[in-house]
């Protein structure tokens, strides 16, 4: 196939062009010198969309790029380009393959849990209502300019993804420097619901959306267990033999990252309910299991 990939060089990005080295991968990147270092020369690397007018030729593409959400506290400027670097480029695929005589025949494109809004310890699913907070506002309309794209020759898939567990990167890395340091431990009271999956489901959710054409529309890509913050703590400091008994108090986070703090405080107990009826089957469906896996010593 010939794909066309945004976001490559993220930390699922890199795992998603390993799992499809065997395809003709184009790939979207703002430095073709780093990214061809990082993903290898067997790629073809272009800096932009601008210079397209269409997209003939590729049979799929995936978009995974966006700004990372908690880089940095969110100011008005930080929260403009967590919006515009999901927006604009998912808006331009979209444009380019309503442009197309012979449009990609799939459209993958990302998401996130944070699209339901704190929902406390309620079990929620696709066809839960969301709450209007930013992170809400974020992947409607990031998730409504991809939908656009959706014709009897293309299907859109979006992800609404959950925290992604594996080696090397992602939230996990961060997450368990405290745990190494001795100072692991839950946040607030810790009932708040962590949505997740390991890496391996979520390219394997990927695969299983390119190979059936008749799955389409909105997925949440999470474990069908989700955890409280609490239970994935001591997870974790088991997996890593770390003590996880310091709790952060709700109120130091919300003077050291601001409005951002929500996403730590806050969270959804997110079941993947569209994957399972179209007959996805998780790997790693047990916290511990997946943990057991990244952490094998």
């Amino acid at each position: 196939m010939n794909i066309l990939i945004t976001g490559g060089s993220g930390f699922i990005g890199q795992a998603l062009v390993a799992s499809l080295k065997s395809h003709h991968l184009t790939i979207v990147t703002r430095n073709k010198r780093k990214t061809s270092k990082r993903l290898g020369n067997g790629h073809e690397y272009i800096d932009s969309l601008q210079g397209l007018t269409h997209l003939n030729g590729f049979d799929l593409v995936i978009n995974l790029a966006g700004e990372p959400i908690i880089a940095k506290r969110w100011s008005d400027k930080q929260k403009h380009e967590i919006c515009h670097s999901r927006w604009d480029i998912t808006a331009k695929i979209t444009a380019l393959i309503q442009d197309s005589k012979t449009p990609p025949s799939c459209f993958i494109s990302a998401s996130a849990v944070g699209f339901y809004g704190d929902h406390g310890d309620e079990m929620v699913d696709e066809h839960t209502p969301p709450k209007n907070e930013f992170s809400h506002q974020v992947c409607s309309t990031w998730e409504g300019l991809a939908i656009q794209a959706q014709s009897d020759k293309t299907r859109v898939c979006v992800l609404r993804t959950g925290i992604v567990l594996g080696q090397h990167g992602g939230a996990l890395k961060k997450m368990v420097m405290p745990f190494h340091l001795g100072l692991g431990g839950p946040i607030g009271n810790g009932e708040q619901g962590m949505s997740w999956i390991h890496l391996d489901d979520l390219i394997k959710l990927i695969h299983f959306m390119i190979k059936n054409p008749a799955v389409h529309g909105i997925f949440n890509a999470t474990s069908p267990n989700p955890v409280s913050n609490k239970a994935f703590s001591q997870a974790l400091g088991q997996a890593v033999n770390r003590p996880a008994n310091l709790t952060m108090p709700t109120w130091a986070l919300n003077i050291l990252f601001g409005e951002m703090a929500q996403l730590m405080t806050q969270g959804q107990y997110v079941l993947p309910k569209r994957a399972l009826e179209a007959g996805f089957n998780f790997k790693y469906g047990q916290l511990e299991q997946a943990l057991k896996d990244i952490y094998p010593d």
